[in-house]
């Protein structure tokens, strides 16, 4: 190539580098600035219209620990006692427990089922995109606990606390009927274990003042048992929850749970909303039931004279009468809650609830199984 022509190539070359180099080193344009301003705002804009992360605070998850762990403890009751001891230790174990609590605990325990149901976390959750909306539902369910049974999903999850529940109540009352059986059984002839069935109780009243002690404890929760819950809740997996089929109506106990599971799902169940949390897991009737129980069981003590009569009253009124108040906690029912300490017989009476009324406790039970 001739001298000139090739000199001409090279700069234009060089002007054509020059300029590449001024436009990297001089940032983006205007226009390509808008652009990254505009994308981000489309990306701020579509987070904007998730739902926040479901939140519960732990103070659900510890009340929910105290039920989960009591009722275990209660299924570990059996009969076939072997001696006056063993009796009385389930005794101190069934009657350690304190209703508000209980009932409280239930609840909550009830409220970690609910959100184990994908269909109603869904349903509450779209509810939860825009804020305006999500605000207008959260108080609305703190207005109205049942507006939460009213949501997309809620029949799922009231038949998941129904059904689940329900195998706690089955277990109980399998051994409140045995346990309630080996009262009679123990008194047979043939029974090696009447020489000891039958004898007078000593210092009954000082057992019955010690049940009494026993039962105004305060449970405390369990670590282990609070964590899985907690964890579950958030998960929306981890209990072995069982399926079933509950329609509405639902009682209040089952209406609070789903209102925290709803507040939970809606990311405003944590720790900001305890004031709101603990009111859902307080519920009269239930609660009721559970102090009604304890006072029918210090009567059927304070009547009992040989150990198989405290047996039966381990049977009746601390199993028996557990399962009874759950069934009436979570089933809609017109139909006695705890059964009279004078009835032996194990049937309900077909009265109106309440079932146990103050008058009634002012009568001297026979708490003997024979």
């Amino acid at each position: 190539m001739p001298l000139a022509p090739m000199r001409r190539s090279l700069a234009l070359s060089a002007v054509a580098a020059a300029a590449l180099l001024a436009s990297c080193s001089s940032g983006p344009s205007k226009a390509e600035l808008e652009a990254q301003r505009q994308a981000e705002a489309a990306a701020a804009a579509l987070a904007a219209r998730v739902a926040p992360p479901i939140s519960l605070n732990d103070s659900v998850a510890q009340a929910a620990s105290v039920y989960v762990t009591f009722i275990a403890d209660v299924g570990t009751i059996k009969a076939g006692f072997e001696d006056a001891e063993s009796i009385q230790a389930a005794l101190r174990k069934g009657a350690a427990y304190d209703p508000a609590q209980l009932s409280q605990g239930m609840i909550a325990y009830a409220s970690i089922i609910a959100l184990q149901s994908p269909e109603y976390v869904a349903g509450v959750r779209q509810f939860g995109v825009d804020p305006a909306q999500r605000r207008q539902v959260i108080a609305a369910i703190v207005a109205d606990p049942a507006y939460a049974a009213a949501l997309p999903g809620a029949e799922a999850a009231a038949s998941l606390i129904v059904a689940t529940l329900g195998q706690d109540i089955n277990a109980m009352t399998a051994i409140a009927d045995s346990v309630e059986n080996d009262a009679y059984t123990v008194q047979g002839r043939s029974d090696p274990r009447r020489r000891w069935a039958i004898v007078p109780i000593p210092e009954r009243e000082r057992r019955l003042e010690s049940a009494k002690t026993i039962s105004a404890g305060h449970m405390l929760p369990s670590p282990e048992a609070s964590a899985r819950l907690f964890a579950a809740a958030h998960a929306g997996t981890g209990l072995a929850v069982t399926p079933g089929a509950a329609r509405p109506p639902y009682t209040p106990a089952v209406v609070n749970a789903l209102a925290i599971a709803a507040l939970a799902a809606l990311g405003a169940a944590g720790d900001e909303a305890r004031a709101n949390t603990d009111a859902l897991m307080t519920e009269s009737t239930s609660e009721f039931c559970l102090n009604m129980s304890k006072l029918n069981l210090f009567q059927c003590l304070a009547a009992s004279r040989p150990s198989y009569e405290d047996m039966f009253c381990v049977g009746r009124h601390i199993v028996r009468d557990l399962a009874t108040c759950t069934r009436g906690s979570t089933r809609p029912a017109g139909t006695i809650l705890v059964t009279d300490p004078r009835d032996t017989t194990g049937s309900a009476a077909s009265v109106p609830t309440p079932a146990v009324t103050p008058a009634s406790l002012s009568q001297t039970p026979v708490g003997s199984a024979g």
